[in-house]
């Protein structure tokens, strides 16, 4: 039986934090460890660029993040780990995406669409500091995903346009050069689809509203008892359905505490109470690769050795299927 292929990357651009572990980097791990599996994961150091324009951050960036997949037992003897930008067909496979892309399709997606609208609400032109980065890097984010002829994506709700257009681009591409490219489909974890921060809204850097991955054990407990919560009191009942604390714990929470937190929140628990839980939960998870991860962040000539050995395996498949898509589209040596 062939493998099927799960491909994941996280975007440079800030430390991991709880929302990058539970919807991509703990489900993607989880998946490389099945023998039918066959597991990429990237460093998206180019779309990094498209929203942050400073070089230490980038870097400092990649650092901790492919620090925190080894530190949470990647295998690269496994799985694929690389860095995007080491691996130059990526960018050479974009351009020849972006030939077969709609214009129209990139209009219509969620990020450019939501810029254009700010400027309007500002009384500003309609694509007023909007670069080409930002309105087509769907179609980057597209060859991210064919480039390995991924059949799975894990990502939050949020990003399951993204995966509705790399489908899109890979049919047409496929209808003018041929079969060439496996037609992606995303895969949501509903009780992860969007991780919220402390706020209640969406956990993201551009929010300031994260929980970092690796906080100290005090600062952790001392970051989640922080979470937004009503002043509703001890002994009265509660919703878990908008409620941010109960959204968090249910992402590390199995199917048995899950139920019982929610049957907690009916019997009408004190939120310092839930909190604590929600802390102890979280931590027990964590804790055991702190370590690990602070001896990585101390070595990084170990890291560069890992992603420059999953670089030249990773190239190992995206060489040949290169030159296979520049003799279909027609570039081809004349004699």
């Amino acid at each position: 039986m062939s493998k099927r292929t799960v491909l994941t990357g996280i975007t440079t651009t800030g430390t991991p934090h709880l929302g990058n572990y539970v919807g991509a980097i703990k489900p993607a791990i989880q998946a490389s460890h099945g023998d039918a599996v066959r597991a990429c994961y990237f460093l998206a150091d180019y779309h990094a660029l498209i929203k942050c324009r400073d070089p230490q951050v980038v870097q400092r960036s990649t650092l901790e993040i492919a620090a925190t997949w080894l530190a949470l037992g990647l295998d690269t003897d496994r799985a694929l780990f690389y860095r995007q930008s080491d691996i130059p067909e990526i960018t050479e496979l974009t351009w020849l995406l972006t030939c077969v892309t709609a214009k129209g399709l990139m209009n219509r997606a969620h990020a450019y669409k939501a810029a254009v609208q700010e400027n309007l609400d500002k009384g500003e032109d309609a694509d007023l500091a909007i670069t080409m980065g930002l309105f087509s890097y769907p179609v980057l984010m597209a060859a991210d995903i064919l480039m390995f002829n991924a059949q799975h994506v894990p990502v939050g709700r949020d990003q399951v346009q993204h995966l509705e257009m790399a489908r899109d681009i890979a049919q047409r591409f496929n209808h003018f050069f041929g079969e060439h490219f496996v037609i992606p489909e995303a895969v949501v974890d509903d009780n992860v689809a969007v991780l919220p921060g402390l706020d209640g809204r969406k956990m993201s850097k551009s929010y300031n509203n994260t929980i970092p991955l690796w906080l100290p054990e005090k600062k952790l407990r001392k970051s989640i008892m922080q979470i937004v919560t009503n002043s509703l009191e001890p002994g009265q009942p509660k919703q878990t359905g908008d409620s941010a604390l109960f959204a968090i714990y249910s992402a590390f929470a199995s199917a048995a505490q899950r139920e019982a937190m929610q049957q907690a929140f009916a019997d009408g628990i004190g939120w310092g109470d839930a909190k604590q839980q929600c802390f102890e939960l979280i931590n027990s998870e964590l804790a055991p690769a702190r370590a690990s991860y602070e001896a990585l962040l101390s070595d990084p000539a170990q890291i560069e050795s890992r992603l420059r050995e999953g670089a030249q395996k990773a190239r190992e498949i995206t060489v040949p299927l290169m030159r296979d898509l520049r003799k279909a589209v027609g570039i081809r040596p004349l004699a």
